[in-house]
């Protein structure tokens, strides 16, 4: 049991409208035990220090999300921890959300985690590691946040610090929406010797499928408001390419719908009265939605319920099977492993892909998505 009052600050609950989602929140727990399973807990995390140009933190997403109104069909528990205040050191900040993640996740409850600097990624991920499992990343982000392994934590650059880390519980990153202009040469080259997976900014923009696997494979996702459009932050400095925030929703909704996904986060928000809290109160609106919206066929156990194709290919692999869910219609692909290491790479070894990959294999094509997943099983 994890007693809340210990580093959490509770936001004070104001009134709000029959329907509003706000009247669907508890505002009152103390503990874990007071939380039921299976349900989305809320909590802002005011640490900036890592970050190069933030300072402060915006609670005023709150004010705009619980003034949203819920659909009728919601049934899903939400809570609102309230706010983690900046630790003696960034340190003392990392260890109170990763604990609060740790507890959180014994009880099959998923963090949406809002403020602070992207690297409260390395936070989230390493309150996993209570799970000791290997587990999936998926930022979106203009930026591969790669980082040098000399340099300290920075919302730029955490995932240098994971891969060191001993033992190491990172099997896979993947990146949404990098721009290459944004990114050094040779940490895209690094990146992708890693076997980690980048969906660019303009393929994402001519096909979403391409970036829907990926969402669909990770445990925690995190993203970043530097990847939308200045103009569509209504600030005059920033990137003038990124996501439109329709585009944000929309991947926001897709990880709600994951069956894997067991954490979520919002971060780089700008100072209070900036146009951000309306941001990231729609994109959480979008991610409870899809929530809602969870089939539950994550294909593990048994696979009565999926079809099963086998395509018989021209090269040393022989053949590659796919799986087709009666449920959603979405598909996922079988990569072989070790069978010394069963339990370590379980979790891993059926992909999630689209029927562009079953028809490309269909071709003789191996799957990028395959192939990269290989090399790491093997």
């Amino acid at each position: 049991m994890l007693d809340f009052s210990l580093f959490l600050v509770p936001f004070e609950k104001e009134e709000y409208l029959e329907g509003q989602l706000g009247e669907r929140v508890c505002f009152d727990a103390t503990s874990t035990e007071e939380v039921e399973r299976n349900s989305l807990c809320i909590v802002h995390v005011k640490e900036y220090r890592n970050h190069p140009r933030l300072t402060a933190g915006n609670s005023e997403f709150r004010k705009v999300l619980y003034r949203l109104y819920l659909t009728q069909n919601w049934k899903v528990k939400l809570y609102d921890f309230g706010d983690i205040n900046p630790g003696e050191s960034v340190e003392d900040t990392y260890f109170a959300l990763q604990t609060l993640v740790a507890e959180l996740v014994k009880i099959n409850c998923i963090p949406l985690v809002v403020g602070g600097s992207m690297d409260l990624m390395h936070a989230l991920s390493v309150g996993f590691e209570i799970t000791e499992q290997l587990i999936n990343l998926c930022a979106v982000d203009e930026r591969l946040n790669l980082g040098r392994p000399e340099d300290p934590i920075s919302s730029d650059g955490y995932l240098s610090s994971l891969l060191l880390r001993r033992p190491c519980f990172l099997f896979n990153h993947a990146t949404i929406g990098v721009q290459p202009n944004r990114n050094p040469g040779q940490e895209m080259a690094l990146y992708d010797k890693l076997y980690f997976d980048m969906c660019k900014l303009g393929a994402f923009s001519s096909d979403f499928r391409l970036a829907e696997p990926h969402l669909r494979n990770a445990d925690v996702i995190g993203m970043n408001l530097d990847a939308l459009k200045a103009s569509e932050r209504q600030i005059k400095e920033g990137n003038p390419n990124g996501f439109t925030l329709e585009q944000f929703c929309r991947i926001a909704k897709y990880a709600g719908i994951s069956d894997k996904l067991s954490c979520f986060g919002v971060f780089n928000l700008l100072n209070e009265g900036s146009y951000d809290s309306a941001l990231v109160a729609h994109s959480l609106w979008y991610f409870i939605e899809g929530f809602e919206e969870r089939k539950g066929d994550f294909p593990v156990g048994s696979k009565k319920d999926y079809l099963r194709f086998t395509v018989v290919m021209e090269n040393e692999f022989k053949e590659l099977v796919f799986y087709k869910s009666n449920k959603s219609e979405r598909w996922w692909m079988e990569v072989p492993y070790p069978p010394t290491e069963s339990t370590k790479y379980e979790r891993h070894h059926l992909v999630p892909c689209d029927k562009l990959d079953y028809d490309n294999a269909m071709n003789n094509e191996i799957p990028d998505l395959w192939w990269r997943t290989y090399q790491k099983l093997g």
